[in-house]
């Protein structure tokens, strides 16, 4: 009998425990200039969401048709296209691509009100776009049009026709090399080593910028292999790369030293000062790979 009472309690107490800790998965926008921007600076950190139950989506403000040396055009735009569903269907994220020409991007209201409306729809939690100084014109706009949209989303009478957002999201800006007019400071470093081979997977899928265009526009004369293995690890040896200084201090503010030493692979993050700005618990429930 008492066993029997034990039983019961330890169920009912575990029903209990599940229906308390069980969290509304956290929604997950990344924001990118080209169909491939948001996988290159992020595409280990949406694995790990995903991995954890939450839902990622990617967004290509434009639609990539100026990216190649031998196509263009609507063709080459739909090429991408069905890249970024492939990448969609590896990662297990959603990816959107707005008609918008490629390497002719200007941050627009008309632009401005689409992302706002893509914020609101997905009902974010967290954005993620670049940072405003950028070698190419679409990052910088993309960054613009992002920081445009931060505190409108939550505006009724802005983009009229979708509801407005009741929370803030927090907005956070990819991690870059660019130093004027000011470094960029990693706010958060996720340590991205065990789904490495995962993002390369997804970059793989764009077989028409990593394989063809990026190494001609870069004037890369090492020989691209044919063997589908082969191509990944030649793909990991370019894309990859040991964390730096600033990163390291930041990995191990969230690891600590031991476990930083250790680390790989990672992506960093800085917080925009545009929206919600939470404290370090908070970005502990918002990236919860960190806890």
């Amino acid at each position: 009998m008492k066993s029997s009472l034990t039983l019961i309690f330890a169920l009912i107490f575990g029903l209990h425990t599940i229906g308390f800790s069980q969290e509304k998965p956290l929604r997950i926008l990344m924001i990118g200039a080209h169909p491939d921007d948001c996988d290159i600076k992020a595409g280990g950190t949406a694995a790990l969401f995903v991995a954890l139950g939450h839902e990622v989506k990617f967004l290509s403000v434009t639609n990539g048709d100026a990216g190649h040396m031998e196509m263009g055009g609507g063709m080459l735009a739909k090429r991408r296209y069905e890249e970024t569903q492939e990448v969609a269907r590896r990662l297990g994220v959603t990816y959107d691509v707005l008609d918008n020409h490629d390497g002719e991007l200007l941050p627009t209201l008309e632009i401005r009100l689409d992302i706002i409306r893509k914020i609101r729809e997905w009902d974010a939690d967290v954005v993620l776009a670049p940072r405003s100084n950028d070698y190419h014109p679409d990052h910088r706009y993309t960054g613009i049009l992002v920081q445009d949209a931060a505190f409108m989303v939550g505006v009724p009478n802005i983009a009229a026709d979708t509801p407005p957002l009741r929370k803030n999201p927090v907005f956070l800006y990819y991690q870059d090399h660019f130093q004027k007019p000011n470094p960029f400071e990693p706010d958060i470093a996720i340590d991205i080593s065990s789904v490495i081979d995962k993002k390369i997977e997804a970059l793989d899928a764009h077989v028409s910028q990593f394989y063809e265009w990026l190494p001609w526009i870069s004037n890369d004369s090492d020989p691209i292999p044919s063997g589908k293995e082969e191509r990944k690890a030649w793909l990991k040896s370019k894309r990859t790369s040991a964390p730096n200084p600033a990163v390291v201090k930041a990995l191990e503010e969230w690891y600590g030293a031991k476990k930083a030493g250790n680390v790989q692979y990672a992506e960093a993050f800085e917080i925009c000062e545009y929206g919600t700005q939470p404290d370090k618990e908070e970005l502990k429930r918002l990236f919860p790979m960190l806890k």
